[in-house]
């Protein structure tokens, strides 16, 4: 029962992450993520009682299906592609990141009106920032980086992956997704001890 519980509330989130992308938030109704996701009306509510706590864990659902995945071998591999491999996933490369972007845009709109999805939003930047951190702290352990500020190289790839990102949605032609990353690695490459050309991932 735990189990099937488990797979209904995956299944609510997968279909709330990709209607909350077609539609944005303030036109979504639960009806349709519950059509979307094949389960009754009732049942939605049952796991989620309104749509403020249906799209905060559908942004938290996404963040970890993807963090989880690119964490799949980290001991096996260099910190150097760990770090490619973050940064790539957190600019809309694919049609699945694009999405997820979407999600990020609409957290960003309503951060900007609602203070709860304000501290929600900022608490996920942590969880961000202590991702990158990580893997930063990786590659000084390993010996494979120099030592730096770890912190302040952890904000600074944040926020050129969400600036970059913007020109990339919004179809920049100045932007490419491999311009983005060359240029994101090139900017730490030498705070890090490196080589400036981004790492096959």
């Amino acid at each position: 029962m735990t189990e099937r519980t488990r797979e209904t509330r995956e299944r609510i989130l997968s279909a709330a992450c990709k209607v909350i992308a077609e539609v944005g938030f303030e036109k979504i109704r639960m009806r349709m993520v519950a059509e979307h996701a094949g389960v009754s009306t009732a049942l939605l509510h049952y796991h989620f009682e309104n749509r403020e706590k249906l799209f905060t864990e559908a942004m938290t659902h996404s963040f970890a299906h993807t963090s989880t995945e690119l964490e799949r071998d980290a001991d096996s591999v260099p910190a150097s592609v760990i770090l490619a491999r973050i940064l790539h996933s957190l600019l809309p490369t694919d049609p699945v990141l694009k999405e997820d972007w979407r999600l990020w845009q609409e957290l960003w709109v309503r951060a900007l009106r609602d203070e709860a999805t304000q501290k929600f939003a900022v608490d996920l930047y942590d969880q961000l920032h202590t991702w990158v951190g990580t893997a930063l702290r990786r590659g000084i352990d390993s010996g494979e980086f120099a030592g730096f500020d770890v912190d302040a190289t952890a904000t600074l790839l944040l926020a050129m992956c969400d600036g970059f990102g913007i020109r990339l949605m919004i179809g920049d032609p100045r932007v490419t997704p491999d311009s983005a990353l060359a240029a994101m690695w090139g900017a730490v490459a030498p705070a890090l001890g490196v080589s400036g050309a981004f790492p096959k991932i």
